[in-house]
């Protein structure tokens, strides 16, 4: 019979289903990183968010057959390790397909329309004051006709591309960075950087493309362009990109992601980026509609039962 732990059952609200098949279902709200070896022992599946299952860890799990994660990134499990141990590895796809793509462009309209600005002015009374019916203190600038670079395809950058076409924007899909050669439908990365007016990241996060971002590529975007980060935090050198937003080497960014979460002493939690209106953030949720998170904890449930059936789907190791 299989054991099955939730580790942080609280980071996805949602109902899940239990397994058709025997087993012994233990469920825990939340499971510090200290916790997490005493409370997977005796464990044959192991339902993770966040949770750093490494391969020293995984050494001491000799029952762990299948590690469900319950997100799309991986990079807090060791593939090999698990490949290693015969441990299967299972994520979910395709589930925020919707809600991603629509958060991007919250963020974008945000930055593009001065939303924050207008909003804090006309609340200290900037309005009330004014000597005419508006006043034009922070320009506005329209979506259709500008060009909007994707880094990383997938269905959530071929969401965020739909919505664009919608507006108007022309989109291109960027190659690798340090690529040999481009593909049919790509420009190359120092193409896509120097030209797009609104850069959106949709990559995972691995050692190729850590800092995807860097100070050079800031000092090549146009001082017009908007970046925008949906994906993972580690993908931007944040502290370059804190620099470049106070030195307006960029007109601005959006982010829903930071390299550490929760955040500590990340340069761009500084009070003068977040009050400026130039750089907009959100705590992670551009994957959390309710919609999204049930369809996450069904395709979650699909896995395990699949795995159980011995036909595993969206398999990583």
């Amino acid at each position: 019979m299989h054991r099955i732990v939730v580790l942080e059952a609280g980071a996805v609200i949602a109902t899940l289903r239990r397994p058709a098949f025997a087993h012994e279902w233990v469920e825990y709200a939340a499971t510090r990183q200290e916790q997490v070896a005493e409370r997977l022992a005796g464990a044959t599946i192991a339902v993770v968010n966040k949770r750093q299952l490494g391969a020293e860890l995984l050494a001491g799990l000799p029952t762990l057959r299948l590690i469900a994660i319950a997100a799309t990134g991986y990079n807090n499990v060791d593939l090999e390790a698990c490949r290693a141990r015969g441990i299967v590895v299972c994520n979910v796809r395709g589930y925020a397909r919707q809600t991603v793509p629509e958060h991007v462009f919250a963020l974008l309209l945000a930055l593009a329309r001065q939303i924050g600005p207008y909003h804090r002015s006309v609340a200290a009374g900037r309005w009330q004051r004014s000597e005419q019916f508006c006043y034009f203190d922070y320009p506005i600038r329209d979506l259709a006709g500008q060009t909007l670079g994707l880094l990383g395809a997938g269905s959530l950058g071929e969401g965020v591309a739909r919505i664009a076409a919608a507006f108007g924007m022309h989109v291109l899909r960027g190659e690798r960075k340090g690529a040999a050669s481009v593909r049919d439908g790509y420009v190359a990365f120092d193409t896509l950087i120097r030209t797009a007016d609104v850069i959106s990241l949709h990559c995972p996060l691995t050692e190729a493309t850590r800092h995807l971002i860097g100070a050079a590529e800031l000092a090549a975007m146009k001082p017009t362009a908007l970046l925008l980060n949906t994906a993972r935090g580690g993908l931007v050198d944040e502290a370059a990109l804190a620099e470049a937003l106070r030195a307006r080497r960029i007109a601005g960014a959006g982010f829903d992601v930071l390299s550490e979460e929760p955040p500590r002493d990340n340069p761009l939690l500084a009070p003068d980026l977040l009050e400026a209106g130039r750089f907009l953030l959100t705590p992670h949720v551009a994957w959390s509609s309710r919609e999204a998170m049930q369809a996450l904890a069904d395709q979650l449930m699909d896995n395990i039962d699949a795995f159980a059936a011995g036909t595993p789907r969206n398999r990583l190791a």
